[in-house]
């Protein structure tokens, strides 16, 4: 039988095997962590290789992603569908082991990591998902919810801000099923991290209300077992485990420098490390019994088959709960979601209503959280403004999860980080807002989701200079170009309740699209429409008011601005075509007959009138049309003089038409 140090040399070479391979990648990281990874992974995570998707398996996050060998490594010797050449393919194009860890591109990825400290915020979204889902479903005898989250993260992860935010909140809202090992190596790029990385980590972590376990010797086997034992066994905190390691873990010259931190051993170090760990076998070489030792498979199916006859049970018992569990867990919306949304849709239209579209959005999360169990909403500590509550809104906290809402407090890109790991958990759809403008303080979490193509909504109020006095600080203005720039992501800016509605719809049925909803503050004006019109809204753009014949031009519009090319375009003439546009991304999906329906490519004459950055707009209105909209930062003024201060009017519109 292989001992633990030759189980976890398996990881070590590996690592440096496919570092060296690829000529670039991070070997220290694996080397300093093996022993950990291996005691977890072969005496406590429960997981079936066999079915990476079973849904009580616990989850295994690598936030410091740079260590991607590790978890590689860890996937392929469990028993996991990745191939020792998909190893040998190392950061190469299309091979499923990228540089850094890739969701839904290699088997038992729970999440991309990479950008330090999102790991072990998604961690605390999943580890938060599980205490929820517990408490929504499980029964005496019969918990159905029950697995752990741990999340491995390094220097980086400690530093960044981002793990002040979201380690707080896990201590706050007591998520004792959520277990993080810090690897305490010393060193980071820079070399060591004395010079600037000087915090008491563990007295931090208490003060955040978790448990700590310093001080664990991250090669001893059974310091790390006790450790192990010592945290799970305390169910109203998270635990951090605080283990001393390494880096570059026996590599006779690297070892414990930042020269292993971030590029290969090299041939002769490597032929050296080998020699040290008593490694004699060949690059990419596993011996058989520690393949067997390794391999998870067994053990994996009869922890999911024993989860399968409680499951079978809980259904006898509680069958309703039981399909709606299912359901929940594979993502599925209700049975006649499409003609239930639809209904809240016309319902909106003929109230007819004029006000905010923030409060249009409160509309809309009312009527859908009704038919949506799944609803789990929140806010970066702006409730009262964002409109995030409703009437059945229930928060969660360390002593009752059962609700479907999360008090964020002042933490934007913990907040969005949290949703992304609340969507990858499954069972949950989560949104969550904050001003626009502070979208900005979130903008990495944003894309994570985008690039992940999960299913967070992020909702954003205040939307433009239209916010009034509180000035330039809290008026976004390039903010919502940098959102449409992102790939994968929805971005919205309804004009009245009616879109407001549809943009909700497409946020909650587009499944492996995020969603950025962006409402004002200030009142917007019902438009009218007919049946055709309104299903044209989830098209993304769609003619609004048309012209008498072949339109002479075309005005573009979004969210509080379309009142405005309204109101132009009657001052203009029967010759104008006023389009709004509220999602550019789905409008540009559309296929080509409807976009040309919608803007004709022989009708060159086009303003776009928006009270953001112009340049978006030169898409499409050429260099031929005209932009009526900002070019400078706001400043603070009631909205009707900054409108005019800028020259977003009626006046200046119809002016740039006439000039076209």
């Amino acid at each position: 039988m292989p001992s633990r140090s030759d189980l976890a040399n398996a990881i070590r070479a590996l690592s440096m095997d496919a570092v060296q391979k690829a000529k670039s990648g991070h070997p220290g990281a694996p080397m300093g962590m093996a022993d950990i990874a291996e005691v977890l992974w072969n005496t406590h995570l429960n997981h079936n290789p066999s079915n990476p998707d079973w849904v009580n398996r616990d989850r295994f996050i690598l936030s410091n992603g740079h260590g991607s060998m590790l978890h590689y490594s860890l996937l392929h010797l469990s028993g996991y569908d990745l191939s020792i050449d998909d190893l040998k393919s190392f950061r190469q194009l299309h091979s499923k082991t990228p540089g850094h860890p890739e969701y839904g591109y290699a088997p038992g990825i729970e999440t991309t990591t990479g950008p330090l400290g999102q790991g072990i915020a998604n961690g605390v979204g999943m580890a938060i998902a599980e205490k929820v889902m517990g408490a929504q479903f499980n029964k005496p005898n019969l918990e159905i919810v029950d697995h752990f989250t741990y999340v491995f993260l390094g220097d980086g992860c400690m530093m960044e801000g981002i793990s002040h935010e979201v380690c707080s909140l896990a201590g706050t809202l007591g998520l004792g099923k959520l277990v993080a090992f810090y690897d305490d190596n010393g060193i980071s790029i820079d070399g060591e991290v004395e010079g600037w990385f000087t915090d008491d980590t563990q007295k931090r972590f208490e003060a955040y209300g978790w448990q700590v376990i310093p001080r664990v010797n991250g090669h001893d086997s059974e310091e790390l077992l006790q450790a192990i034992e010592t945290a799970k066994a305390e169910s109203d905190k998270p635990t951090l485990v605080i283990c001393k390691t390494i880096i570059g873990f026996g590599s006779p010259n690297k070892e414990g420098k930042e020269d292993c931190h971030g590029a290969p051993l090299g041939d002769e170090e490597i032929k050296l490390t080998r020699e040290r760990l008593n490694w004699p076998h060949a690059p990419f070489e596993i011996p058989a019994d520690i393949k067997d030792a390794w391999d998870a498979n067994e053990k994996g199916a009869a922890s999911e088959s024993a989860w399968n006859e409680l499951f079978a049970k809980y259904k006898v018992a509680h069958p309703e709960l039981a399909a709606e569990f299912e359901r929940r867990s594979s993502n599925e919306l209700p049975a006649n979601f499409d003609e239930k949304a639809n209904k809240i849709i016309a319902d909106v239209n003929e109230q007819a209503q004029t006000i905010a579209s923030r409060k249009a959005s409160q509309n809309s999360i009312e009527a859908f959280a009704a038919e949506l169990p799944e609803f789990f909403g929140g806010s970066a500590d702006l409730a009262g403004s964002n409109l995030t509550l409703w009437s059945k809104a229930q928060g969660i906290s360390a002593n009752d999860a059962s609700g479907n809402y999360c008090f964020y407090g002042v933490r934007e890109f913990g907040m969005s980080a949290i949703m992304n790991g609340i969507a990858l958990h499954k069972g949950l759809v989560p949104f969550g807002a904050t001003f626009l403008m502070f979208m900005e303080y979130a903008r990495n979490a944003v894309r994570m989701a985008a690039l992940m193509k999960q299913r967070s909504i992020f909702v954003y109020t205040h939307d433009s200079i239209g916010l009034g006095e509180d000035g330039p600080t809290h008026q976004p203005v390039e903010q919502i170009v940098s959102l449409r720039s992102t790939p994968n992501l929805d971005t919205w800016r309804p004009c009245d309740s009616v879109e407001s509605a549809v943009a909700w719809k497409s946020a909650i049925t587009r499944k492996a699209t995020p969603s950025a909803l962006i409402f004002s503050r200030q009142a917007l004006d019902h438009q009218v429409r007919t049946a055709a019109q309104i299903a044209d809204i989830e098209r993304g753009g769609y003619i609004l008011k048309d012209s008498v014949g072949t339109p002479a031009i075309i005005l573009i519009a979004t969210g509080s601005e379309v009142q405005m090319a309204m109101d132009s375009a009657e001052q203009l003439g029967d010759n104008v075509r006023v389009v709004s546009m509220p999602c550019t991304a789905i409008f540009d999906q559309q296929s080509a007959e409807y976009k040309e329906s919608v803007l004709p490519n022989a009708v060159r004459k086009r303003v776009a009138i928006e009270a953001c950055a112009k340049d978006f707009w030169f898409k499409y209105t050429g260099f031929d049309g005209a932009i009526i909209g900002m070019e400078t930062f706001g400043e603070s003024a009631p909205a009707a003089d900054l409108y005019k201060h800028f020259g977003i009017t009626v006046d200046a519109v119809v002016a740039a038409a006439k000039a076209l």
